[in-house]
């Protein structure tokens, strides 16, 4: 309801001319994502993923009648709030964008939505931060996210578990917002279902020794170990103390988890464990890894998201006819939903001159965008193994 009336706001003032040649310059992007921290090495294929949309607007050369896009990094460190406001703040400040692509981990974007994005009026539109709070942020109507809520990944990865004949799991999540929300989701789901949580058990992340949280994990028991975490940090650091100690030789991973590093670095020990993340088996999801070619990975977790996020930036503007954040933020929900024709990658465009001649759009894109309730995800996952030292897509959720 809160986007819908802003949605009639923006109409009205289209309609009254209110709109100046100052809104459609060129336009800034900010992408702010973990380049340093737990998730930076999955953050490159991010950023290519978002940047890949914003040099396809550019090659088309028709966004806001000649406007140039240009992206501009800043680093989120997924985990230091403090630092990521302050990255933020640049960007907003110093920089002067007109939107943000990011943040990714959920505590940090929390922080920037709170304390840069809404009081400087700022939109964001997140490709992975998934905590269940942010579904409830009081946003101003300015924060969207192409990555569904953890409290869907949490009933997937139980469906997962329970399919597998897996009945009893211990679960360990990193100490911030996405841990606990995925952790409290997940069990919630697999209890419900008829499955048993040993143990649900916090960890802090940058520790060198993880050998007592794994004692108590070990000695609560369980057919696997959950791990709700980060791939370059905590968790990894207590699959390799649950191997070394023989405690447990399979693990689950969920979407911060789940990287090709994770995957070199553990070896052949980490064959057999299996998870999920955000992905869907769509025209759009084979679309974009052909666009993307050998440049980057686009199965990555999280990348076909950045580009999603990046383009609903752009063609929201392009739908307000402004590249101000209070004019296009009620576009977003317009132009990601139906009605109107499909948009896949490689398609934008076809888009903006739909939207210039005044026709609706309805952005499918890479991961087969519908936004829901508070402007996030309805949620499509991809469900992953280990095998051969190698990430291998076994079905969709």
């Amino acid at each position: 309801m809160k986007k819908m009336m802003m949605a009639s706001a923006a109409t009205a003032m289209i309609a009254s001319g209110a709109f100046g040649e100052a809104h459609t310059g060129d336009v800034k992007i900010g992408i702010i994502l973990g380049f340093t921290g737990p998730l930076e090495s999955i953050t490159p294929d991010m950023a290519a993923g978002a940047e890949l949309a914003i040099d396809e607007v550019n090659e088309a050369g028709t966004l806001l009648d000649g406007a140039t896009v240009e992206a501009i990094r800043a680093d989120s460190t997924c985990i230091d709030s403090g630092a990521a406001q302050t990255a933020a703040d640049r960007l907003v400040t110093s920089e002067g964008i007109h939107g943000i692509m990011g943040a990714d981990c959920s505590g940090v974007t929390s922080a920037i939505l709170q304390n840069v994005a809404v009081p400087n009026g700022m939109v964001m539109i997140s490709p992975s931060a998934t905590s269940p709070a942010l579904s409830t942020a009081d946003d101003d109507g300015l924060f969207f996210r192409t990555a569904p809520s953890d409290a869907r990944q949490g009933v997937v990865m139980a469906d997962i578990l329970m399919d597998r004949g897996i009945n009893e799991v211990a679960l360990t999540y990193t100490n911030n917002d996405y841990g606990k929300g995925l952790a409290d989701s997940f069990q919630s789901a697999f209890e419900a279902a008829g499955g048993s949580v040993t143990i649900s058990t916090s960890h802090e992340d940058g520790k060198a020794d993880y050998s007592a949280e794994v004692g108590e994990l070990d000695s609560a028991g369980g057919e696997v170990l959950v791990v709700a975490g980060y791939t370059d940090q905590g968790g990894k650091g207590i699959i390799q103390s649950s191997i070394d100690s023989g405690a447990f030789d399979t693990f689950v991973l969920p979407d911060g988890m789940v990287g090709q590093q994770l995957v070199d670095d553990i070896g052949s020990d980490l064959n057999g464990s299996f998870g999920q993340f955000p992905g869907t088996d769509s025209a759009g999801a084979e679309m974009y890894l052909e666009m993307v070619g050998d440049d980057f990975d686009g199965t990555g977790a999280f990348s076909p998201e950045s580009y999603d996020a990046a383009a609903l930036i752009m063609l929201a503007m392009e739908a307000a006819g402004s590249n101000q954040p209070g004019d296009y933020a009620a576009e977003v929900m317009n132009v990601a939903n139906a009605p109107g024709t499909e948009i896949f990658p490689g398609e934008l465009a076809k888009a903006i001159e739909l939207l210039k001649a005044g026709e609706e759009i309805d952005y499918v894109g890479a991961t087969s965008v519908e936004l829901i309730g508070p402007g996030e995800s309805a949620g499509n996952y991809r469900e992953i193994e280990i095998q051969d030292g190698e990430i291998v897509t076994v079905n969709f959720r």
